[in-house]
């Protein structure tokens, strides 16, 4: 595992896709260090990098570890990432302390995991698939859930993963088309796997609890929840 460190770092490119929708790619005189489906801190104020650390919020690595800079998305939903909508420009000086989490490095199958996704949940996720060890991974599926078509600004990302994986299936789910996730008939499809969960918290509530009772064992489902 990782040693958290703290990264004085830039904001290199700041794109916003559509109102409120934004990916980000920090740069820093450091190398960054983390594996990945890890995620970071984030804080806007000034700081010393000694005292205290400032106000500060959670956003998973989209970026793969094998990249000199690191790319997180996200929608303005509260105060902080209004900030975050309103001061990050390119050239603007931020603070991140990394990498947290687990997701990936937990003991898994690599055979037949099914990766569940909402939105900008899919990040974690993306820092894999982009990964040269995507590779290793036999039938993987992913099933990334979209408010609408207009949401989906990771299209990038998922095709990088294609030619990595050539076993790998994607199903874009849009919610004003099909509704949410059919997390029955992905059961049903997939009974034996592995899965992997993110998204908002009450997606993630919700799909552990049916798979939990559709028979999945405990062990065989892991959820990136640390909102």
């Amino acid at each position: 595992m990782a040693i958290v460190k703290k990264y004085k770092s830039a904001a290199e490119e700041v794109k916003e896709h559509i109102p409120g929708l934004f990916t980000v790619t920090f740069s820093s005189n450091k190398k960054f260090v983390y594996n990945p489906g890890q995620f970071l801190h984030l804080a806007l104020d000034e700081y010393d990098g000694i005292g205290q650390w400032p106000e500060s919020r959670c956003f998973s690595m989209q970026s793969n570890p094998d990249e000199r800079n690191v790319t997180i998305t996200y929608s303005v939903k509260g105060t902080f990432t209004k900030r975050m909508s309103e001061l990050l420009i390119s050239g603007k000086q931020v603070w991140l302390k990394m990498p947290y989490g687990d997701i990936f490095d937990r003991g898994h199958s690599l055979n037949n995991c099914v990766f569940l996704a909402g939105g900008s949940g899919v990040t974690p996720f993306l820092s894999l698939f982009t990964y040269r060890t995507f590779a290793e991974y036999v039938n993987p599926v992913l099933y990334l859930g979209l408010r609408s078509s207009e949401y989906n600004v990771f299209s990038a990302e998922i095709e990088t993963a294609k030619k990595i994986n050539d076993s790998f299936t994607v199903n874009y789910v849009y919610q004003d088309r099909e509704g949410l996730i059919d997390i029955a008939q992905v059961l049903a499809e997939h009974s034996e796997s592995v899965y992997f969960i993110s998204g908002p918290p009450i997606m993630i509530k919700n799909f552990k609890i049916a798979l939990l009772n559709g028979g999945v064992a405990e062990n065989r489902i892991l959820t990136d929840d640390w909102e």
